[in-house]
């Protein structure tokens, strides 16, 4: 029989253990959107969290009112269904420290924006109770110099501009160049470096033609949009351009991804050349900075855009 009182309270070590998850799931169940269990166990419970985000879906928040060693209780409480949960893209840009989190989790908050924390930690095989306390962690740092959200569309695509987009015309040659002579001498022995000079040669010019639409079709009519002046730009809605250039962020993505994978996460090899780890070091660079280039389009300017047109 479940130990439940008036406030959803549930002693799970007084139950048959067959039964417990089934129990909890029925008493979750019972609650209203807003509402909330609390379970006391003498172990940590984080395997029910899995099997609850798996059953029930994305629909709870869990939050550790005791943590061990010798009692642990938890908060579940059912999400407000009129309120959805945020996205990697949505809490990067309210907090770029937390950028700095995803960044070194491998999470994706760029291209992979749109999904939920929950979704992007079971896809890559992360604790996500251990991510949102590195991300509630984060919030006891200073502070970014910077508050993009509260930006004016016009003035955050000029800093994209004036910061992201000279950096990859400053740094894409020198990246491309340097690939190149380390395959020319290095590839007999790590042949590999072929490859990564060809997936350093595609990602330039990649983002070379992708700045060039923006410049030159997608941020003039931003401004316009803005000025109230906006004038037909041979497309419908400026969600046709947004999608354009969202692909085009997604396969840069696709590329660095390779490239991760080729160079074993960007990491000089033993033994290798000082040039082989200046390339390295320059790839991850090159990464971290287009990463916020791409969070800054996709989650802020483009939505900006899209809430400006509505």
């Amino acid at each position: 029989m479940i130990n439940m009182n008036e406030q959803n309270f549930i002693d799970v070590t007084v139950i048959e253990p067959r039964l417990k998850h089934p129990s909890i799931f029925n008493a979750f169940d019972g609650i209203n959107s807003g509402e909330a269990i609390v379970i006391h166990n003498d172990h940590d419970p984080k395997p029910l969290y899995y099997q609850l985000l798996g059953e029930r879906g994305n629909c709870f928040s869990w939050t550790y009112l005791a943590n061990g060693p010798e009692i642990w209780e938890v908060e579940i409480r059912k999400n407000d269904e009129k309120a959805g949960e945020e996205t990697l893209g949505e809490i990067a840009a309210k907090d770029m420290r937390k950028a700095d989190v995803f960044k070194k989790m491998g999470l994706d908050f760029c291209c992979g924006g749109k999904k939920t924390l929950e979704e992007a930690c079971l896809e890559k095989g992360l604790d996500v109770i251990r991510v949102k306390d590195e991300l509630k962690f984060a919030e006891t740092k200073a502070r970014e110099q910077f508050d993009f959200t509260s930006w004016k569309p016009s003035f955050l695509a000029d800093y994209i501009v004036n910061v992201h987009h000279s950096y990859v015309n400053e740094n894409g040659p020198v990246l491309k160049d340097l690939a190149e002579k380390v395959a020319a001498h290095h590839a007999g022995s790590m042949p590999y470096l072929q490859e990564v000079n060809k997936k350093v040669c595609e990602l330039v010019c990649e983002l070379t033609t992708h700045m060039k639409k923006e410049e030159q079709v997608l941020f003039p009519y931003i401004k316009s949009l803005e000025a109230n002046a906006a004038t037909d730009k041979g497309f419908g809605t400026v969600q046709d351009p947004i999608w354009v250039m969202e692909r085009d962020h997604e396969v840069a993505g696709e590329i660095l991804r390779d490239l991760r994978e080729l160079t074993n996460d960007f990491t000089k090899p033993a033994g290798a050349c000082n040039s082989i780890g200046l390339l390295m070091h320059k790839l991850n660079e090159f990464e971290s900075d287009l990463h916020i280039h791409i969070h800054l389009e996709n989650n802020i300017l483009f939505p900006k855009a899209l809430e400006m047109e509505r």
